[in-house]
């Protein structure tokens, strides 16, 4: 059925297999090879440069995936490189922090909406556990309602192996884009609700992303006043690629807290919890957060200069620019196809989403992506892509052509049963 020919992957394989004797699963999450299309897609990557990436057994790749959002700019970016290795002649981690904290902690304050005070961290985790801390501190709450994907800590993750249900009790999901629901929860909910988190740019879970809906953050802003409620707006995804100040500059809707990650220095580990003043200070007495490697420094130098380059280069605007260009074709190109699928997410975060239409929509699925990765493009059946700065017109001419003709072999594979 196929009709171009399967990747060498032997190199690939190999290092997995030995991987799975040395690591639980080979490698952890979202990464193994389930979450992809196993046996047609690398597993082990040797380098990256620009928008693409080169596996270990040496296959070329468009990677429209960017490392699951972190990489704004490009792989391998010689202006922080060479910031890093400055720091690295001063040293990194020290039992004090560095002055580069107080830069960029302002940096963030003069960026985002939120931010009169700043904690850093490293992970996405992180910074959301920190933001639910600070709210369950300031106003003696329990109960977090929650929206979207938000990490792997106890109060937020999926897979409850492993959790005690005395936490798990804790966390309310509502769905997305719908007040009427989220009034419903705090009625409930309200009076033990110590705060509201939510990804602005929806990210439900096992669904595709979606743009808010008019007045819908605006609403929630409001319901959060209205039940006095903390609310939290999880902007790993959104921050420094929605806009440089977040879901919440591009919207106009400011939360008390939000939590900022991924593209913030394009790829070093590094995240930010930010928020009001009044909410922030009870980090100083009334709860605790400390980490052996939140104040290293050469994320902070690469976060700055990765900032330099967002800022000079307009790159939010090219992004939005060309990603809007890229949508709209992938949109006619897949509505020509007559495969049962349709567009999602926003122009920086594009997805191709398989229909429910038959029976065989999960093979439609799986031999797209099958098609899209042997053309030389890396994209992911279940997450969403990104547009990076560094993806060039041809990188994205071409990008769009492996998915016309991997849509054109999948509706010759598998036509829509009448």
């Amino acid at each position: 059925m196929n009709t171009v020919p399967k990747l060498k992957l032997d190199r690939s394989m190999e290092m997995y297999e030995e991987a799975k004797k040395l690591s639980p699963g080979g490698l952890m999450g979202i990464r193994r090879p389930y979450n992809f299309v196993e046996g047609e897609y690398p597993i082990f990557i040797e380098r990256g440069y620009g928008g693409h990436i080169v596996d270990v057994d040496g296959n070329d790749y468009i990677d429209m995936l960017c490392a699951y959002g972190p990489i704004i700019l490009g792989y391998n970016e010689p202006e922080i490189n060479d910031a890093v290795k400055e720091q690295l002649e001063k040293g990194f981690c020290f039992s004090l922090v560095q002055e580069v904290q107080n830069t960029l902690s302002q940096r963030l304050i003069d960026l985002i909406p939120s931010a009169e005070m700043v904690v850093l961290a490293k992970t996405g985790s992180d910074v959301t556990s920190i933001a639910v801390r600070i709210a369950r501190a300031y106003n003696g709450k329990n109960k977090i309602l929650r929206c979207g994907y938000h990490g792997w800590h106890d109060w937020c993750v999926e897979v409850h192996g492993g959790v005690p249900q005395a936490i798990l009790d804790l966390t309310v999901e509502f769905p997305y884009g719908d007040l009427d629901a989220l009034e419903a929860t705090l009625k409930e909910h309200g009076d033990d609700a110590a705060c509201i988190i939510i990804t602005p740019v929806g990210h439900p879970l096992a669904a595709p992303v979606v743009a808010p809906p008019e007045g819908y953050l605006k609403g929630v802003r409001e319901l959060a006043d209205k039940y006095e409620t903390i609310l939290i707006f999880d902007e790993i995804r959104t921050g420094f690629r929605v806009a440089l100040g977040g879901a919440q500059e591009r919207y106009n809707v400011t939360p008390d807290i939000s939590v900022f990650g991924k593209a913030m220095a394009n790829g070093y580990p590094i995240s930010a919890c930010v928020g009001k003043t009044e909410f922030m200070k009870v980090l100083e007495k009334q709860a605790f957060v400390s980490s052996t490697f939140f104040p290293n420094s050469l994320e902070m130098v690469a976060s700055m200069k990765c900032i330099d380059i967002l800022q000079r280069e307009n790159v939010m605007d090219a992004v939005w620019e060309r990603g809007t260009t890229f949508m709209n074709e992938m949109t006619r190109l897949v509505e020509e196809s007559q495969v049962p699928a349709s567009t999602s997410g926003i122009p920086p975060m594009p997805f191709i989403t398989f229909e429910k239409a038959d029976d065989q929509y999960k093979q439609r699925r799986t031999f797209f992506y099958t098609e899209t990765i042997r053309r030389g493009l890396f994209i992911q059946p279940y997450h969403h892509g990104y547009i990076c700065h560094r993806h060039t017109d041809e990188d994205l001419k071409n990008a769009l052509g492996a998915i016309e003709e991997a849509l054109k072999a999948t509706h010759k594979a598998y036509p829509l049963k009448k």
